[in-house]
């Protein structure tokens, strides 16, 4: 029987838009919030969110999580039962020139939420972590059992730091936890400081695209309608629920690493237009390789990943196309 409502932190985000339609899809009622900072074009966000607007079963509450007071409200009025927070400062590069607001957003405002969670009696708590946790952890592939205690941008020590305070109210509180590790997220509505959308925004202007490490890159690359499914499929049957303390971790991956090559070579395929590479060395914080380890993804849920590379950015130019007009 489908628990209601879901409340969903970020939900005018990229991935909260996607796990909020697909959520409604399946019956859900889902009390949305989101804060709006201008992190990227909130004109984005605004097209979301009114798509989702028109949907059945949705409420939406404009507050940001760093704001205690009115969370507490958001769950008091609401009261609900499972909490999905996709609400983050996200982006590893822009991690390096301003770190207050990683530490305002991913630590206090995420510590709001557990506390609300504890409070309440949330039956569970699923929340957005991230491949960048691995720093430069070369064993492949990735695995929920690496030692993950030497990060390389502060936007990955947040989002470790969100796993271990989970972990704490967890066993403290017996608040049930699962943490998600997204490794490179694409698709429609998708974010326009990630690579696919500037990528293909540059190839369209005929400008050049940066490629770092002189192209020597592979990602896990994850196409967003099976991200959003993976979320789904955790919300009932996560081993979170049954463990001792009530605590678990998943790659959320493709379980397939790309070359970024291949990847631009699929996004001129699509536009019809060749790119412009600018091939820089490797930057500060970032790996040349993520592959995920979903092994106890599909064992707790039965949940794999089926849509391709190619098949994926196929739908993501369509949609590119259709949104800016190209």
């Amino acid at each position: 029987m489908k628990r209601v409502p879901i409340l969903l932190t970020g939900a005018a985000g990229f991935i909260g838009y996607h796990v909020v339609k697909r959520l409604l899809g399946l019956g859900y009622d889902v009390v949305g919030c989101d804060n709006f900072n201008d992190y990227y074009e909130v004109s984005l966000k605004e097209a979301r969110l009114s798509e989702l607007m028109s949907l059945n079963g949705f409420s939406f509450v404009k507050v940001d999580i760093l704001d205690g007071a009115a969370i507490d409200e958001l769950f008091q009025r609401y009261k609900p039962d499972v909490v999905i927070n996709l609400a983050a400062q996200v982006g590893v590069r822009y991690s390096l020139d301003n770190p207050h607001v990683y530490a305002q957003s991913n630590l206090v405002g995420f510590i709001n939420i557990l506390e609300c969670c504890r409070h309440y009696d949330v039956e569970h708590l699923l929340y957005a972590s991230s491949s960048s946790v691995y720093g430069a952890n070369d064993k492949l592939p990735f695995s929920i059992d690496d030692r993950v205690d030497n990060p390389i941008s502060l936007y990955a020590a947040t989002k470790k730091s969100n796993e271990l305070m989970a972990y704490t109210y967890s066993h403290l509180f017996g608040l049930p936890t699962t943490g998600m590790r997204f490794f490179t997220v694409y698709g429609p509505w998708g974010r326009p400081d990630m690579a696919p959308m500037f990528f293909l925004d540059a190839i369209y202007k005929s400008k050049p695209i940066k490629v770092f490490n002189n192209g020597e890159m592979m990602r896990d690359f994850t196409y967003v309608d099976d991200v959003s499914q993976a979320v789904i499929s955790l919300i009932d049957k996560s081993a979170a629920l049954r463990g001792t303390p009530p605590y678990h971790i998943y790659n959320i991956g493709n379980n397939k690493p790309e070359k970024l090559l291949d990847f631009i070579e699929l996004l001129e395929k699509y536009s019809g237009k060749s790119a412009v590479k600018e091939y820089l060395p490797m930057q500060p914080g970032d790996v040349p390789t993520t592959f995920a380890d979903i092994d106890e993804l599909i064992r707790d849920t039965g949940f794999s990943p089926t849509t391709s590379l190619e098949a994926g950015l196929k739908k993501f130019c369509e949609w590119f196309r259709d949104y800016y007009g190209f």
